[in-house]
């Protein structure tokens, strides 16, 4: 999925550092993603206190909303996107020759490195649509600069707690691996709540090297202490070795982010992500040249493609990551 600002701001994101235990609640920002009926996102990352978790360095969540997702060919540079559909198909072509359809419950894993492109459209007319799209930083390093690569899993593992059913998406909780391929230590599962846990506390064993975030999806639920709606993002910091979740619905489900903190700055525009402001400018202009090889070319489209939004007149830095704050 891509970022379709037409003026879309400078993001720039510092290193993060350790910031030990934290409850901080971060709201998000309403933004009309395209399509015939302007479909509404609610980004919650970047956030201006909060650039990244791990290396998840964009979170939008889509729906519950019938309305048709048109997202033409458009371009991608240093990060993985993460399609997690939890209403609704969506259909996938990119540039590396994939052509698929993905499913609530199957994971579609992009993987830019260089440089991508791909498209994503919504199947049926006006379907009932839900849920993420996220992006992955590539750490700088052989990660960021490896082939682009598209994978389907259509079978991910499950982490059976008391009271609660974890999808892992990506990376390992508690022990239960994804087959999706990571390039920094990561963790990204669905949390479905089980009737049993609006009678009682669920403990869910967290990585305490990781900083953590949670995002509820569906029902409401107190988590670490604090009570939680859909639509803002609870920050938890690091240090945590369990997470504490109590439903108050019975159909509770939450997405869980975590990682090590991401150790490189960030530039971020558009569609892009990258070091410096020369990285971004040189990805613009590739994208913009008639016949360029770069990103390639997403079949099924013909000329019809997303195209660059001008850039903003100032320079892309780096900036220093300001501590969340409640």
């Amino acid at each position: 999925m891509s970022n379709l600002d037409a003026k879309p701001a400078e993001t720039r994101c510092h290193a993060a550092t350790h910031t030990g235990p934290a409850s901080i609640t971060l709201e998000p920002r309403e933004v009309p993603l395209g399509g015939i009926r302007a479909m509404q996102v609610s980004r919650t990352l970047p956030h201006r206190q909060l650039p990244t978790v791990g290396a998840w360095c964009f979170l939008d969540q889509f729906g519950p909303q019938r309305t048709d997702m048109v997202v033409l060919p458009h371009p991608h540079t240093g990060l993985q996107t993460v399609t997690w559909p939890i209403l609704g198909e969506i259909h996938h072509r990119d540039s590396v020759g994939s052509d698929v359809v993905v499913k609530p419950g199957q994971l579609n894993l992009m993987t830019s490195g260089p440089g991508i492109a791909h498209s994503e459209i919504s199947l049926g007319e006006s379907p009932l649509l839900h849920g993420l799209q996220l992006w992955v930083a590539l750490p700088d390093s052989a990660a960021r600069h490896t082939r682009p690569a598209f994978e389907q899993h259509t079978d991910l593992p499950i982490y059976d707690g008391d009271g609660v059913r974890a999808t892992v998406v990506v990376g390992v909780l508690a022990g239960t691996a994804s087959p999706a391929t990571t390039h920094t230590p990561l963790l990204g599962a669905q949390l479905d709540l089980h009737e049993t846990a609006s009678r009682a506390d669920t403990v869910v064993p967290l990585d305490p090297e990781f900083e953590h975030a949670v995002l509820i999806l569906t029902g409401r639920a107190t988590v670490a202490g604090t009570p939680l709606e859909p639509g803002p993002l609870l920050y938890l910091g690091t240090g945590r070795s369990e997470l504490t979740l109590r439903a108050h619905d019975h159909d509770t489900t939450l997405f869980l982010l975590g990682g090590e903190p991401f150790p490189d700055d960030l530039v971020m525009w558009w569609n892009f992500v990258g070091r410096s402001h020369e990285d971004i400018v040189a990805a613009r202009e590739e994208w913009e040249r008639p016949g360029q090889e770069r990103f390639g070319t997403v079949a099924g489209h013909g000329t019809d493609r997303i195209p660059a939004p001008p850039l903003p007149p100032l320079r892309l830095t780096p900036r220093r990551r300001r501590p969340p704050t409640g």
